[in-house]
């Protein structure tokens, strides 16, 4: 399940970054609300945790603007202020849930849960295709007719970016934007070790697709034999 997270505390974000993605979330973080309202229009995400107070936009109005456009994912409100105001305003706006900072995680993952249940229980399916191999996104696991492997957290990002790109080739320097944080310090150079990481795990299920490097383009999942 892929979330935003927009929150103009640098370090508050990334914690929660941390903790959502040892929960098996996979997570965008944003520190502005334009930001924050680009994402949400151009990406494909389950859910927003968004904070009232950011510069540029704050997340009421990026929340009004994504409901006016008819953008229905679920919504929580963070904010520091407990007025009741606020959160009739927020709730009225379209959010799902509210919470005031600071807050327990436990309550922060367990609101998420509750908000995206509907979401698990009407998925037409949790399970990616292509070739002989499947990837469930519900479980982590990679797998064939052979063998059944748990991918590590950015190992299942890039994989499910493979499969939901099909046959269109992904820059290096996006599988960096959307799995390290365009303000990681991380070497760009991770993305080749990760992409080794999973050759391995598909000859060890004897796919019949590989991950093919096109110079100048980036990565893209190919069924061998098909193209000599």
């Amino acid at each position: 399940m892929k979330l935003i997270v927009a929150e103009d505390e640098k370090e508050l974000a990334k914690a929660l970054k941390r903790i959502l993605e040892h929960s098996n979330y996979t997570v965008d973080t944003v520190y502005n609300g334009e930001d924050a309202l680009y994402y949400i229009e151009n990406g494909n995400y389950d859910a927003a945790i968004l904070d009232i107070m950011m510069p540029k936009m704050d997340g009421i109005e990026v929340l009004k603007r994504i409901r006016k456009d008819g953008i229905k994912i679920p919504v929580i409100m963070l904010t520091a202020k407990s007025e009741v105001d606020d959160k009739v305003e927020g709730l009225d706006s379209g959010a799902n849930d509210y919470l005031t900072k600071p807050f327990q995680t436990k309550e922060l993952l367990a609101r998420i849960r509750a908000m995206t249940r509907n979401l698990s229980e009407n998925a037409v399916s949790s399970v990616l295709e292509f070739g002989n191999i499947k990837l469930d996104t519900a479980s982590y696991e990679m797998y064939s007719e052979n063998e059944k492997i748990r991918l590590a957290n950015k190992e299942f990002q890039m994989m499910e970016m493979l499969m939901n790109s099909r046959k269109q080739p992904i820059p290096t320097e996006v599988f960096m934007e959307k799995i390290w944080g365009y303000d990681s310090d991380t070497d760009i150079s991770v993305v080749w070790v990760y992409i080794s990481y999973l050759r391995k795990k598909l000859q060890t299920l004897k796919a019949d697709i590989n991950i093919k490097a096109s110079r100048n383009q980036g990565y893209m999942l190919e069924e061998m034999g098909k193209n000599k």
